[in-house]
């Protein structure tokens, strides 16, 4: 009996490997939110020669026979037998709620730490010599912040997490700036409002989905109106038809190799009429919801407004419905603040937006607003 595990065990280990060296590739982009490893170049050099083992053992991590079916299995094992999640990036939430549990997500759902004081002066400090700069220049800025999900959804987070603090760092933040003239934008209040009539995040996304940007999008034309009055107002969602599309799991499903198996409704909202903005980069790009590193819409209108627009990724939604405000919106994905970006492009408005977890990843920097 003993030799017959044994036996059973040695084939089982050496699977992957002989269904590897037969050319089958374990690999499913995907289902995986990240990209796989290429196969190392050989290119004759000492250098690619002393890189090839490195290189060669990423390949096979990613690409070994039978490495996605095995992870989904280790996946659903723990997700449906023990109840738990297999990442420790991915939060098991109830009703089949996911949430991020890195980049500061349970951080800033728990208040768990205030901003320092030296962190929350520079926040201040940048903010503020931006719209400064900007107002010489008779730039309008507007600052948003876009709330995570655990502090739309607090319903569905473990009870097992709890707040730990009183005040949030967006709430420091934002106090901090109502002395000043900086035009900020924090959809979270509009948010708690509009979630009763309907989702407005993913279950298996980190992100809010159209009927969630949608919320914010109108609070961040507004603020821009304020300033740039030539702006046209945001669409009503009498223009917008919602639309509910059965999709796989989304970016955290995908981090736990269950993309395939986790299923969800992505509640669009279609334009009624015609969108007017264009891709116009980086060539070979439509979809203005494409996550690079610099993307360009434009409208043949010289009547609009222009924009530079600093963002992360809860901008993706965001990007169809402003773009249609502007004559050409430059989106740039980064937190700091870019001056030549601006001399760059001679915009009439900054838009500069950031997800409030990375208020624990990230502190602004005064020293990259020119004075």
């Amino acid at each position: 009996m003993n030799k017959i595990i044994v036996v059973l065990f040695a084939v089982l280990v050496s699977l992957p490997l002989a269904g590897t060296l037969a050319g089958i590739d374990g690999a499913d982009p995907a289902t995986e939110n990240r990209e796989m490893a290429p196969f190392p170049e050989w290119k004759g050099t000492w250098a690619s020669a002393r890189d090839y083992p490195a290189g060669f053992e990423r390949w096979f991590g990613d690409h070994f026979a039978f490495r996605a079916r095995l992870i989904r299995w280790y996946a659903e094992s723990r997700m449906f037998v023990l109840g738990v999640s297999s990442s420790s990036s991915v939060l098991k939430g109830s009703a089949g709620w996911l949430f991020y549990a890195d980049d500061g997500g349970i951080e800033d759902y728990a208040n768990v730490e205030p901003l320092a004081s030296a962190d929350l002066a520079s926040w201040r400090e940048a903010l503020v010599r931006a719209r400064e700069w900007l107002r010489e220049r008779g730039i309008g800025y507007v600052f948003s912040v876009a709330p995570d999900k655990a502090t739309i959804y607090p319903e569905f987070v473990p009870r097992s997490i709890q707040p730990v603090g009183t005040r949030s760092r967006t709430a420091q933040l934002l106090a901090a700036l109502q002395d000043t003239h900086v035009a900020a934008v924090y959809s979270r209040p509009e948010l708690i409002r509009a979630k009763p009539r309907e989702r407005l995040y993913f279950k298996t996304d980190t992100h809010w989905n159209d009927r969630g940007a949608w919320v914010a999008y109108c609070q961040i034309i507004d603020a821009v109106r304020q300033q740039v009055p030539a702006t046209p107002p945001p669409w009503s969602r009498a223009e917008l038809d919602p639309v509910n599309i059965e999709v796989p799991g989304q970016d955290l499903a995908r981090m736990l190799g269950l993309a395939r198996v986790l299923h969800e409704t992505d509640l669009r909202l279609i334009p009624a009429r015609p969108r007017r903005a264009r891709v116009v980069e980086p060539p070979g790009i439509t979809d203005p919801m494409s996550e690079v590193g610099r993307l360009v819409t434009e409208i043949a209108d010289p009547r609009l407004p222009r924009a530079v627009i600093f963002r992360d990724s809860f901008a993706s939604r965001l990007a169809p419905l402003l773009s249609e405000h502007f004559q050409r919106a430059v989106y740039l994905w980064q937190n700091d603040f870019d001056a030549q970006a601006v001399l760059e492009e001679h915009p009439d408005v900054v838009i500069q937006e950031i997800v409030s977890r990375h208020l624990y990843e990230f502190v602004a920097s005064p020293e990259l607003v020119p004075r």
